[in-house]
């Protein structure tokens, strides 16, 4: 009894001809989404308030694990840095779509208004890094004249 072929996979993008057994996954998603796996610049979601007593800035980044983020303050601005790993792309067999955008990331938010630098306090919970920077207080300064 004559065996029967196996059925063979063409790739649209290279017309190159593979065995379904013989794809690679990765190379796939490298392939097909490059931008996604190469480390290109994303950006978080910035929402910037103020209240009577400080600034809060919140920065939209699930995924993003605490031991990769950098915050920090000059002048009259935040810089927020950090890296949204790769998931670990063990066992896939097939990738379908890929929009969640993965690699470092900086933001910097000139804030235009004055602030304490040793009261800054970040909080990263449920996706959410919040930024609190309390405002700089009025000196006021009475001045006796002649």
């Amino acid at each position: 009894m004559p065996s029967t072929p196996k059925p063979r996979a063409r790739s649209e993008r290279r017309g190159e001809i593979s065995e379904p057994g013989d794809l690679d996954p990765l190379k796939e998603v490298l392939a097909e989404f490059p931008d996604r796996l190469r480390g290109d610049p994303w950006k978080p979601a910035v929402d910037i308030f103020e209240t009577e007593h400080e600034l809060i800035v919140r920065l939209e980044m699930p995924g993003v694990r605490g031991k990769n983020l950098r915050v920090n303050v000059q002048a009259d601005s935040l810089r927020v840095r950090g890296l949204r790993e790769t998931p670990d792309a063990s066992g896939v067999q097939r990738l379908h779509q890929m929009e969640i955008a993965c690699g470092p990331f900086e933001t910097h938010v000139n804030l235009g208004v004055p602030f304490d630098r040793d009261g800054v306090s970040a909080h990263l919970e449920d996706g959410l890094l919040e930024v609190r920077l309390p405002k700089r207080r009025a000196v006021r300064v009475e001045v006796e004249t002649e």
